[in-house]
């Protein structure tokens, strides 16, 4: 599934706007897709609001979804200043796995008519999760793809090595990388996750 492909139900869902973040790292993620009107945005920057924003809190402890009705400890009044801005209701929506170390994605849902019902919040979560599963098999290239098949045939580093005419290093590299892009802890783990997600 592609951020696309989710954007036209998002609308219907969220009618008075919404931002999806997939697999946010350290700071930035991987894709955006941002329809929340523009003087809300600026303001939530200019303030610096990201860092006290209760939905922000509960996204890095929490994995499913809240009403921010349902959002306690706002000493800043983020859902208040919303509130101001013509976003009446709002909702957030929160993803990870075990295996994605330091990678999260999350959406900030809003409308202006009425709360959201259960079902479409459920609905949201479930896009979330899919592009965010999505985004991550996406993110292995192909040569780590031809690194990790060959060494679930069975081949030592030094095997693909001599098959892909690069150093042994080169293999480990790339071998290391996609497992930290798949969330492994080792080399079993990232056959097992890579197999699961039938990207082998």
């Amino acid at each position: 599934m592609e951020l696309r492909d989710c954007e036209t139900r998002l609308n219907q869902i969220a009618p008075a706007g919404f931002y999806l973040a997939l697999r946010v790292g350290y700071s930035f993620p991987e894709a955006e897709l941002n329809r929340l009107n523009s003087d809300w945005v600026d303001i939530y920057t200019q303030h610096g609001l990201v860092v006290q924003d209760p939905s922000m809190h509960w996204v890095y402890h929490n994995v499913g979804y809240v009403r921010w009705a349902d959002l306690k400890d706002d000493p800043r009044d983020v859902v208040g200043m919303a509130r101001r801005m013509g976003l009446l209701y709002g909702a957030t929506i929160s993803f990870n796995t075990p295996r994605d170390v330091g990678r999260r994605s999350h959406a900030a849902l809003f409308r202006s008519d009425r709360d959201f019902t259960d079902a479409e919040l459920q609905e949201a979560f479930e896009m979330l999760k899919t592009l965010h599963i999505d985004a991550s098999q996406r993110s292995l290239t192909a040569a780590e793809l031809e690194a990790i098949r060959y060494r679930a045939d069975g081949l030592l580093i030094k095997q693909i090595a001599a098959k892909l005419a690069i150093s042994e290093s080169g293999v480990k590299a790339r071998l290391s990388s996609a497992s930290r892009k798949l969330g492994a802890r080792n080399a079993i783990e990232m056959l097992a996750i890579a197999t699961s997600r039938r990207l082998i």
